[in-house]
């Protein structure tokens, strides 16, 4: 019997985990939750290891009905969620009784919320990894890749759970008034002045043209002497800057190698927050040293444990 029936998806819905990893030389990308800070909490809310498989849904349009008693967990972007129509607040956790509706209708706050239940959800592990990537037919509750639809059953292996919330301390700042942190890279020397002092001191807007792989940053134009260069390996969170001067924030399911001059990257935590714009959004980005990320991501990392 299975613990959760999907009776309602616009195709947003997505089985994801940490991700992918060690494959890369075989052309396969990462996949994994675009926002893992708040699948994190989703799971330290029932006592999961912290990348147990979760639920990422993408600005809402997903109904799901309870086939069994539970308490699940819920983080991330407020997109309406209900329960048998009341109203259900993410950061915490809630029981749910066999029969009842879970609904998500549209964003709030945020874009990309986490539903979480106990022991992670179960579906077709590939090469190491629960992750959906549809690009990749990859991953996910058949290991094809596709995302949840309608009538797909769903189902966990843990019990029970306890009612907690998140830390209003610990909460995300969902919003876009802090820039996002950059670590430059090698070939920031390669940008003009002026793109470099553009690229630190301008806003920037979140493309629509934007999905898991990529997200475009509109703005001023960014030049670099380098037309091209020799593809390369990228990493998550990537700057890349093509020709018409546009930055791409290469994500989750980027391809595995770029030939486009570069930035740098995101550090994990800018990227968990760039996962929660919405189109139309505006951002800044800032550049910090390698170092001073380091010990940031280790202070974050330290919420956990």
């Amino acid at each position: 019997m299975s613990a959760m029936t999907v009776d309602y998806s616009r195709s947003l819905a997505l089985l994801q985990d940490d991700g992918r990893f060690g494959v890369r030389h075989l052309g396969v990308t990462q996949g994994g939750a675009f926002d893992w800070i708040s699948m994190y909490w989703a799971n330290w809310l029932l006592g999961n290891a912290l990348d147990a498989p979760v639920i990422e849904i993408t600005l809402g349009g997903l109904r799901l009905v309870c086939e069994r008693d539970a308490c699940l967990a819920l983080a991330g972007a407020d997109l309406q969620a209900s329960l048998d129509d009341q109203p259900l607040a993410p950061w915490r956790s809630f029981s749910v009784r066999r029969g009842q509706v879970l609904t998500f209708r549209q964003p709030r706050t945020g874009a990309r919320a986490y539903l979480a239940a106990p022991g992670g959800f179960e579906g077709e592990t590939v090469l190491g990894s629960l992750a959906t990537v549809v690009r990749e037919g990859l991953g996910g509750l058949h290991g094809d890749g596709q995302p949840l639809r309608e009538g797909d059953r769903l189902d966990w292996p843990g019990q029970g759970g306890a009612l907690c919330q998140v830390p209003k301390s610990r909460v995300s700042d969902l919003t876009t008034e802090r820039p996002l942190d950059l670590v430059v890279g090698a070939q920031i020397g390669e940008f003009a002045g002026q793109s470099l002092f553009d690229a630190f001191n301008s806003e920037w807007t979140v493309d629509s043209r934007s999905d898991r792989m990529g997200v475009r940053l509109t703005g001023p134009q960014l030049r670099s002497r380098m037309s091209g260069i020799v593809s390369e390996g990228v990493p998550l969170g990537a700057v890349q800057v093509p020709p018409d001067g546009q930055p791409i924030v290469l994500l989750n399911d980027r391809q595995t190698i770029g030939g486009y001059p570069r930035l740098g990257a995101l550090t994990p935590e800018a990227v968990a927050r760039l996962g929660q714009c919405l189109p139309g959004a505006r951002l800044r980005l800032r550049p910090v040293a390698q170092r001073t990320a380091e010990l940031a991501h280790q202070r974050l990392l330290a919420h956990w444990h």
